[in-house]
């Protein structure tokens, strides 16, 4: 049995009740004086009031532990951040997005409250998402046995999200130790929840789960939350399972500043939802119980008004945001090779290993340097199976299941949970297969979205040390789904690193560089190439290659050939080719990392061949290429002696029928009909 229900107006004593009343009218006077700051243009352009969800949110910052528990809010918890600690300074600061901001620096939005030194973490605007970080960060407090909690905040809303249900089944599964506080007013902005769900209660959504425990609560009441988050806080500590809260609230005001509630509910909703004011209510308790009188709780209200005056003539004189400083936190630095600075070495020592082998021991031997790193993703740990290529096979029998571990079919879990998990402390390191394909790697773009600006919206505090694996290409026949390349889309989004290697010791270098560097990495493997001889190569102990610095595979001046990934070898051949042909010689540029660019060796080489052609499996419209003939058309115009040609995939989806997908993908018979009509231009 969990501990009994302690709080009630009668045994709680005063200083407690005068703590948490200060609280609750400080909040409430921020809350109300926010839209004020808009109205004279000094900012809080969002603000999301949270009156009618004041016992809740008292409650939720009260139980917090900062030492050792992990806080995720969302965009109406105001008083949870207060409650949990931040000073009325440091909402102001927020709120009118100033760089002394705790929460980002004012690069997020206003009403986005954080304080990461104090575990109060900084979330997105889509709501819930951050559900799979509280269920990633769980895993964390559980693998290293801490005494901590996850509590997840959000409105009732957006538990219809997909990711909300992946996070909560994943909790479960794993027994994890995280609180999803559902604030339910009934509301997501002007869509009733009649709309959202067949159930009334959205927890009612989550009824049937397995190891997951549903308490209800009056979100309007301080008793009956406090001691409900106190409940749930010490049913995880008993039984190691997740809880939901759901907290019945009202929503007093609109949705948020650009909402006007009088458009969809008439006066009598509004007048019975201002009837059931939390404050109003508590106030009254507090008074009737004869532990304050009136003007007693008008001083509190009093000395709370000058607080925030205070607060208000230091945020208003805190300096303003230096436009230079948007480059600042953009990714983190990498980990830097001293042993193999340029990432080249002879290959004359050693036996050639293939591409798959040399990922494979890669991840091992980082595995065995660091104790700390992790790896998860579908069918990446049973029995002799090591994921569909058997590229950890071997893994979870040396490292065990805790390390190595197979994850749902559910890319957003896999890839928000280690968001997750990395916030529990800088020194871990992650892997993970983001999805079998990358063509399956779309339902969780959301959370790499979120990974890939997680540490500019942080201004510095936070990074997502991820290393995303995924099987990239076609010549396999494997059609749709299983024959795309993504790093197009990829590429646009500060705050990643997309690598895409050609040769096994560039996959073992880049690797291991990825897994030993703070922030988030892409890795793409040309799967067509894990077991192809032209792909094998020596592997030096210990091999690194690093970020943004491309390779020249072979010299030559008379073309430059700009590529990656599969058609680096195609390149290569045709290069031969032509040099026993004619005796032109292409210079052909293995790229090997994408983002970070490598531009000054292709600037460097197209100014020395006078003539550039760029060839990589993704379509050619709206494909990477684009940027690299733009690259070279601005920066060595003068020096070119022919247009800059592309050769990719047809702007067709790849087909499964193998004359489908010759006709689509680059080849060798494309790339040497661009490179002659270059030649002979």
């Amino acid at each position: 049995m969990t501990q009994k229900r302690k709080y009630t107006l009668d045994k709680t004593d005063k200083e407690t009740l005068t703590k948490w009343y200060n609280l609750m009218t400080l909040g409430r006077q921020i809350d109300d004086k926010a839209p004020n700051y808009l109205k004279q243009a000094l900012g809080w352009s969002y603000h999301a009031p949270y009156a009618g969800h004041d016992g809740i949110q008292l409650a939720v910052g009260q139980i917090f532990d900062r030492e050792h528990d992990f806080l995720f809010p969302y965009y109406r918890d105001m008083l949870v951040a207060i409650s949990a600690g931040m000073t009325a300074e440091e909402i102001i600061l927020n709120g009118i997005s100033k760089p002394d901001d705790p929460s980002s620096g004012g690069r997020h939005m206003s009403n986005h409250f954080a304080k990461p030194e104090w575990n109060i973490h900084n979330v997105s605007s889509a709501t819930g998402n951050h559900t799979l970080h509280a269920v990633g960060v769980a895993r964390g407090i559980k693998y290293y046995d801490t005494d901590g909690i996850a509590i997840s905040s959000q409105g009732e809303s957006s538990t219809s999200e997909g990711y909300v249900f992946e996070a909560i089944n994943g909790a479960s599964n794993e027994k994890l130790p995280v609180i999803f506080v559902f604030q339910d007013n009934q509301y997501g902005i002007s869509v009733p929840q009649k709309d959202q769900s067949a159930n009334r209660r959205a927890a009612e959504n989550y009824r049937g789960i397995k190891n997951l425990k549903i308490m209800y609560c009056d979100g309007k009441n301080v008793f009956d939350s406090m001691n409900t988050m106190f409940e749930a806080k010490e049913h995880i500590k008993k039984h190691g399972e997740p809880v939901i809260v759901h907290a019945n609230c009202v929503r007093i005001h609109s949705h948020s500043n650009s909402d006007k509630h009088e458009l969809y509910r008439d006066e009598n909703e509004r007048h019975c939802v201002r009837m059931s004011d939390p404050l109003t209510r508590f106030r009254i308790q507090l008074i009737h119980s004869g532990k304050f009188t009136e003007e007693e709780l008008t001083q509190l209200d009093q000395d709370a008004k000058k607080i925030i005056s205070a607060a208000h003539k230091v945020a208003i004189k805190a300096p303003d945001a230096d436009p230079k400083s948007i480059f600042d936190f953009v990714i983190p630095e990498p980990y830097v090779s001293e042993k193999y600075p340029d990432g080249t070495h002879d290959g004359s020592k050693g036996e050639k290993i293939k591409f798959i082998t040399a990922l494979n021991e890669t991840l091992k031997a980082e595995f065995r340097n660091n104790p700390d790193t992790f790896i998860w993703g579908q069918d990446v740990a049973n029995k002799d199976k090591g994921g569909i290529f058997n590229v950890t096979k071997g893994m979870q029998q040396e490292f065990g299941k805790k390390r190595v571990f197979n994850a749902p079919i559910a890319e957003d879990y896999i890839t928000g949970t280690a968001n997750g998990m990395s916030r529990f402390n800088d020194k871990i390191r992650i892997v993970i297969e983001g999805a079998e394909f990358a063509d399956y790697f779309w339902p969780a773009m959301e959370q790499l979205v979120e990974t890939s600006h997680d540490y500019w919206r942080s201004n510095g505090k936070f990074s997502p040390n991820v290393t995303i694996r995924l099987a990239s290409g076609g010549y396999i026949g494997g059609g749709l789904y299983h024959s795309q390349t993504i790093e197009g889309a990829l590429t646009t989004f500060p705050g990643l690193r997309i690598v895409y290697p050609s040769f096994a010791d560039d996959a073992a270098g880049l690797l291991r560089t990825s897994m030993r560097s703070r922030g988030p990495t892409i890795f793409l493997e040309p799967k067509a190439l894990y077991n192809d001889p032209v792909a094998e190569t020596v592997v030096p102990d210990d091999y690194e290659v690093p970020f943004g610095k491309a390779r020249i595979r072979r010299q030559g001046s008379d073309l430059s050939i700009i590529t990656y990934g599969n058609t680096t070898h195609m390149a290569l051949r045709i290069a031969d080719k032509i040099s026993k042909e004619s005796g032109k010689e292409i210079e052909v540029i293995d790229l090997r990392s994408l983002s970070p660019l490598d531009t000054e060796s292709i600037l460097n080489s197209v100014k020395k061949t006078s003539r550039a052609l760029v060839v990589h499996e993704d379509k050619v419209f709206a494909g990477f290429g684009g940027e690299l003939v733009s690259l070279i058309s601005e920066e060595a115009f003068e020096y070119l002696d022919a247009p800059v040609k592309r050769v990719g995939s047809t702007f067709t989806p790849v087909g499964f029928n193998r004359i489908l997908e010759k006709a689509i993908l680059p080849n060798d018979e494309k790339i040497y009909k661009a490179a002659t009509d270059l030649l002979n231009f």
